[in-house]
């Protein structure tokens, strides 16, 4: 398999199974409800654990979670921790809902404390980092590799992190010194105080995964500065650290990148109540996982008639077989999604259902092979009020919604589908 390396530009072949493949994938900042763009790594990433297990891999997929960050104190003053813990509660509750599973660890930052500490520790023996007022930060100038993975010129680097007792505009921040209205911090050789964000995956990576891992994954926002600096201190206390660096693209609300500031972000629960698990995952499908996804009400009807195209042909008989290593090929080139539906449409339209099935499982799609118990008349009546639905007929819809009650069946919305069922 041959997955494309941020670092190198190149596509980086694994060695064949049974390899063991360590996957750290940088998780949310939890201060708020997750949106729909904060899933995207999670499902990418969790489809791609899949086909490794599938394909023979011991795989370990570790997603963390940022629970100590600037961003939760600045939303919830003096009480981040109950915060933090709220909203990590939900992404857990929302991010189960697409069916995928969960990864293996799903490490916190609070957990990770003694880690952290020990690493900071390392790269101030090394002279790689240095306490100011309380503070400690990681020069910059120490690490000859510094820019490598985003294609920064190290001198063009700006600050991050204002402070006049740095050393260098350009170093980051390993650990702050506690400030008012942080209501959490923890003691340390240098000062009380908490972890800056970049060393607390440096360090749960470590210790879920060990100092060399396979693939370090995340949204392609995060190549700077945090896997920058992730990377510059992790080499800088001797580990090797990950091999392949994947970056997703970012997910775009009708073409601009969706973010809370422009008020346009649309939440995983609204996404899932509104649009079901099954058309949020085929559309994420819809791009690949290195490009860039518009999010919109038409990209996600577009999706739900996919859906259902698909839920229809598994309704017919198999009448045909399907080349799944044609599949398995486009799978394997850089883990090319959009390929692989083409190829399961493809399946649907000739009748190669088996394959279709063992394909749509792979994306945690496998429920749409589920029959329904109404004759064939109704379904295709439902088929029919769920296509009017979607091209926003809605008086149709409630014409096709009393026909089938005439027949003695209720038809009930589920996400942006359907089910049928008896009427009493």
């Amino acid at each position: 398999m041959r997955l494309h390396d941020t670092l190198t530009g190149d596509l980086v072949e694994l060695p064949p199974p049974p390899e063991t493949i360590g996957l750290y994938v940088c998780g949310p900042t939890v201060y708020q409800r997750a949106h729909i763009g904060n899933a995207r790594p999670f499902v990418v990433f969790s489809w791609l654990a899949t086909w490794l297990r599938l394909r023979g891999y011991d795989v370990r997929f570790v997603h963390n979670i940022t629970d100590v960050n600037d961003k939760i104190y600045e939303a919830a003053p003096n009480h981040s921790a109950e915060r933090a813990l709220e909203a990590t509660r939900w992404y857990l509750e929302d991010t189960a809902d697409f069916g995928l599973g969960m990864p293996d660890a799903l490490p916190l930052a609070t957990e990770t404390i003694p880690e952290i500490i020990a690493m900071i520790g390392q790269l101030i023996g090394s002279a790689h980092a240095y306490v100011a007022e309380g503070d400690v930060y990681f020069r910059v100038a120490r690490f000859d590799g510094y820019g490598v993975l985003s294609g920064q010129r190290p001198d063009q680097v700006e600050e991050q992190e204002p402070n006049p007792a740095k050393e260098d505009p350009r170093d980051f921040a390993l650990w702050k010194a506690t400030k008012e209205g942080e209501d959490t911090s923890w003691v340390a050789p240098w000062g009380e105080g908490r972890p800056g964000w970049h060393i607390e995956c440096s360090a749960m990576a470590a210790r879920e995964l060990g100092p060399e891992f396979w693939i370090h994954g995340g949204g392609l926002d995060l190549v700077f500065p945090h896997h920058e600096n992730e990377r510059a201190q992790s080499l800088s206390v001797g580990h090797p650290f990950a091999r392949i660096w994947m970056h997703n693209g970012m997910l775009r609300f009708t073409g601009k990148k969706m973010s809370k500031s422009l008020g346009n972000v649309a939440t995983i629960r609204e996404v899932l109540d509104e649009w079901g698990a099954e058309t949020a995952l085929l559309f994420f499908m819809t791009a690949h996982w290195r490009k860039p996804i518009d999010f919109s009400d038409e990209t996600m009807r577009a999706a739900a008639a996919q859906t259902e195209t698909l839920r229809n042909a598994l309704r017919g008989e198999t009448t045909s077989r399907g080349d799944w290593e044609a599949f398995v090929a486009t799978l394997e080139d850089d883990f090319n999604t959009p390929a692989a539906l083409a190829i399961l449409h493809e399946w649907g339209r000739s009748g190669a259902l088996d394959e279709l099935r063992r394909g749509l499982d792979v994306f945690g799609l496998g429920s749409l092979a589920a029959r329904v118990d109404a004759p064939a008349e109704v379904v295709e009546l439902a088929a029919a009020r769920l296509a009017a639905r979607i091209a926003g007929d809605f008086g149709e819809a409630d014409r096709l919604r009393e026909e089938i009650a005439d027949r003695g069946w209720a038809v009930r919305d589920v996400g942006a589908g359907y089910e049928l069922v008896p009427r009493s």
